[in-house]
């Protein structure tokens, strides 16, 4: 019986866990080492610095997120929805047989339009298992933000919003940035609220952008409330885009704390009963997936 080492390895930070026989994390780590800071040939350098005191004949690594991009360790070809647990153990790119593999994303489409995510399916399976759950709508916040419906336990589809990355390009790269403070500041419920509020009520946020401008330009609300109402409209966008008003069940919002509590709050602002999984999700998806080979403990 084998012990697990997994990594979470994204764009800009790596974290590390090894885990007990019962699927708990004993010890954590995180480095400032995303791909975008390793060099070609560099990576398996990186991999020892994060967990090479870990590893033990006995031991079997899994590397999910961006490290099995074009710019990784290894491209991981796609898995193709619906898949789950077994799907992706079977697709497994193994850089050491049996011992060190990486975790593939995740493809569909939409209208013939293709859509991807790598990482937010480890996510998604560990939610899965710490929710006692078969089946939901889960979100997952960030630079791009992923809707995924799972059904019987297997991921049916999902759908990208770069929600995040727009308001970074209004926030610093638009006429917006002009009249906007120099940091973003603790969030400010009322103003991300009422941004919310805008941006279901417009409908278009081409047209309900430019009121982060006038508001301030018309001292309509204080400079250091812009951000939240800014980070209020993007995300009234995205769940403007969304039929949550046929939703049975709670939506289950995974990510870090601070955008989780933006989602949290526009949802429950909307009467939307929600769900929260915390950082422990990629473990314990990385686990729950090595189960399926077998041989861990």
């Amino acid at each position: 019986m084998k012990r697990l080492v997994g990594l979470d390895w994204g764009t800009s930070s790596l974290r590390a866990a090894l885990f007990d026989g019962q699927g708990q994390v004993v010890q954590e780590r995180e480095l400032p080492r995303g791909i975008l800071t390793v060099a070609t040939g560099e990576f398996p350098v990186v991999f020892h610095e994060a967990c090479g005191d870990w590893l033990r004949p006995d031991t079997m690594a899994l590397l999910g997120g961006m490290v099995g991009s074009r710019q990784g360790w290894l491209e991981a070809p796609y898995c193709p929805c619906p898949a789950g647990f077994a799907d992706i153990a079977a697709r497994l790119q193994w850089l050491e047989p049996g011992r060190i593999a990486i975790v593939p994303g995740l493809n569909c489409e939409t209208q013939g339009v293709p859509d991807v995510m790598r990482g937010e399916e480890t996510q998604v399976f560990g939610a899965l298992q710490l929710l006692g759950l078969e089946h939901g709508l889960f979100v997952l916040p960030g630079t791009h933000s992923k809707w995924v419906r799972v059904a019987a336990g297997r991921i049916e589809s999902f759908r990208t919003f770069m929600t995040g990355e727009f308001y970074a390009l209004l926030r610093w790269h638009s006429i917006l940035a002009r009249t906007l403070p120099a940091a973003d500041g603790e969030l400010d419920a009322t103003a991300f609220l009422r941004g919310v509020e805008h941006a279901l009520a417009t409908g278009n946020l081409l047209h309900s952008a430019f009121s982060a401008r006038t508001l301030s330009l018309l001292d309509r609300l204080a400079a250091d409330a812009m951000p939240s109402y800014l980070s209020g409209l993007v995300i009234g966008e995205e769940l403007r885009l969304q039929q949550l008003a046929a939703l049975r069940e709670p939506l289950v919002v995974i990510g870090s704390p601070g955008l989780a509590q933006r989602y949290e709050l526009a949802l429950r602002a909307l009467d939307v009963p929600v769900r929260s999984a915390g950082s422990q999700a990629t473990w314990r998806g990385l686990w729950a997936i090595a189960q399926t080979l077998g041989d861990i403990a």
